[in-house]
């Protein structure tokens, strides 16, 4: 039973995509790697190639509860260019799961219309692409089922709120303890 996915393009910023997954693996949650390219292997913004779980095709959404994007350049390009991808997160939107993203790429989901109401961060200088949202300068901002952040500095708080939305803020405390990880 997969719990959450992440989607990975080519160009993606590789300390917020495996942060995310590092960090929810620890906590106990199935979290899947979905290669939105042709191959599972998809190759980071510096050059680190990764071996994705499964191809967007693949995927058996039933029992998900959270969908990930990871920020970077031009990995969130390649995001807002997947049409599948797109129906996919307004449907997921609509039905109520979560949806989380980082750095550039919450302007994915400013361009679907999913921020309209929401509280919501990005990389800063980004926040145009944040069409219809509340903007912040706060690290991770958590707006009903929408989950946001700036990026690769932020990518810690970020993996640590979305473990505490699907395992509670005892496991993500708990979790953050173990890496010794202080807010301070």
């Amino acid at each position: 039973m997969t719990e959450a996915y992440i989607f990975l393009a080519d160009g993606f910023e590789e300390i917020e995509g495996l942060t995310v997954v590092d960090l929810l693996r620890r906590a106990g949650i199935s979290i899947q790697m979905v290669s939105i390219t042709e191959s599972r292997t998809v190759k980071g913004s510096h050059g680190i190639e990764v071996t994705a779980d499964l191809l967007f095709d693949e995927m058996n959404t039933e029992s998900a509860q959270m969908f990930v994007l990871p920020g970077g350049m031009p990995g969130t390009t390649h995001l807002a260019e997947h049409a599948g991808l797109a129906e996919l997160l307004k449907e997921q939107a609509a039905a109520g799961k979560k949806i989380a993203a980082i750095c550039a790429a919450p302007t994915v989901l400013g361009g679907l219309g999913l921020l309209e109401g929401h509280r919501a961060v990005c990389y800063p200088g980004l926040e145009n692409g944040l069409t219809g949202a509340h903007t912040s300068e706060n690290p991770v901002e958590i707006s009903e089922n929408i989950t946001t952040s700036r990026g690769m500095g932020t990518a810690i708080p970020f993996g640590l709120a979305l473990v505490a939305q699907l395992r509670g803020q005892k496991a993500a405390d708990q979790l953050a303890k173990s890496i010794v990880f202080s807010k301070e």
